[in-house]
């Protein structure tokens, strides 16, 4: 029996951060991961670039059973706490949109940083390590294929279940359980939506094409680019709808967003009345796209051909697309999981359980889920932060 005084199950954002933060208060820490090697999600996120906070961190921008839940460690730990240390560490990065901050290098500057930081800080990291048990004996007692490991505090930050290729288990949630802790019901979170075989025929010439559009789904609307896929659809304004999309629900669809395609289709009319009409709508929309969409409506001849009446409800199926998906790609390509470890169970502040004190869960396990765009890892740096100073 390896003994220690922190144990951090799972080297990713949050456990890599945990593990410095409770490290540089003198504590002994070892970290722990099944992986090969640490930080794998950064690794491939933002393309490589590693889209590693975003300005913002407004309430409504996570989602959780209780939102505010995740306040009180965005604001102890915030994004220009973690832009500081990329800073110090000669990290050059850019804001891309929307707040997003990426590097300009590789993602791997991130996981470097993190990896100095965790050897500056004594932390000891052991890699390759298969957890089989988790119990509790006076002190927290776990069981690898390779050891066992003891120590006054543990921290659960093994992820969620997406990306399952890249070796996510869910383990964090069957300890959750263990231990007595609630845990919301899971789903894949930031993921494409897949269609029926039968919508899937008529639109699979359009894969590949991207459009600026809004998607909406209930109450909830994102502007950002739309791709279409060879399995439904995808780009950065459907993964953010995903997060609301639930199975039977439809999604209402502008794509051309910021445009009035009826009113300008009839200004054209009336001066260039000779063209086809696919054409005309090629103004608005990629020709692929607007090929289909005007073979849909069923519309023949010229834009001079056709009657106000005709314009308005060629421009309302572009405008207001009612499409419903039958799912999503899975935790095979979600970025994230939705729901987790309840909060009604944990301390906002400390990350620790109510009911067994000296465990702790931070990260993607935890019932928070922030929108694309550098919010989940920004929440994975605050409450690894939080719990790194107790832990």
């Amino acid at each position: 029996m390896q003994a220690a005084e922190v144990i951090v199950l799972g080297a990713g954002a949050a456990g890599m951060m945990c593990a410095i933060e409770a490290g540089r208060r003198g504590r002994k820490v070892v970290v722990l991961d099944h992986a090969k090697s640490a930080g794998e999600k950064i690794r491939i996120s933002g393309g490589g670039r590693c889209n590693f906070t975003n300005l913002s961190t407004a309430r409504e921008r996570f989602l959780s059973r209780n939102p505010r839940f995740a306040l009180s460690a965005l604001r102890r730990f915030t994004p220009q706490d973690f832009i500081a240390r990329v800073d110090a560490a000669g990290i050059a990065w850019h804001e891309k949109t929307l707040g997003q901050l990426f590097c300009d290098g590789k993602a791997t500057q991130i996981v470097d940083m993190l990896l100095s930081d965790m050897r500056a800080a004594g932390v000891r990291l052991e890699l390759g390590h298969e957890v089989l048990s988790v119990r509790r004996v006076g002190k927290f007692h776990v069981e690898t294929d390779k050891g066992a490991y003891s120590a006054d505090s543990l921290v659960v930050a093994t992820g969620g279940k997406s990306i399952p290729k890249m070796g996510a288990t869910g383990i964090g949630y069957r300890i959750a359980e263990e231990f007595g802790l609630a845990v919301t019901e899971t789903r894949p979170a930031l993921v494409p939506l897949t269609f029926a075989e039968q919508d899937l025929a008529a639109l699979r010439p359009l894969s590949g094409i991207a459009v600026d559009a809004r998607v909406s789904c209930g109450k909830t609307s994102f502007d950002e680019s739309l791709l279409f896929t060879h399995r439904g659809l995808s780009g950065p304004v459907i993964l953010q709808i995903s997060s609301y999309w639930r199975e039977g629900d439809t999604l209402s669809i502008n794509l051309a967003r910021g445009q009035d395609v009826a009113a300008a289709l009839k200004a054209q009319r009336s001066e260039a009345g000779r063209q086809a009409l696919h054409n005309a709508l090629a103004r608005f929309l990629p020709e692929k796209l607007a090929t289909l969409w005007v073979e849909r409506s069923g519309l023949r001849g010229n834009l001079a051909d056709q009657s106000n009446a005709a314009l308005d409800r060629l421009a309302a199926t572009v405008h207001h697309w009612q499409v419903k998906p039958v799912g999503s790609e899975g935790y095979r390509t979600a970025e994230v999981t939705l729901g987790g470890v309840d909060t009604d169970g944990l301390d906002s502040r400390t990350m620790e359980t109510k009911a067994v004190p000296g465990l702790h869960f931070i990260g993607e396990v935890v019932d928070v889920t922030g929108w694309l765009g550098g919010y989940n890892f920004q929440w994975a740096w605050s409450s690894g932060w939080a719990a790194g100073q107790v832990a």
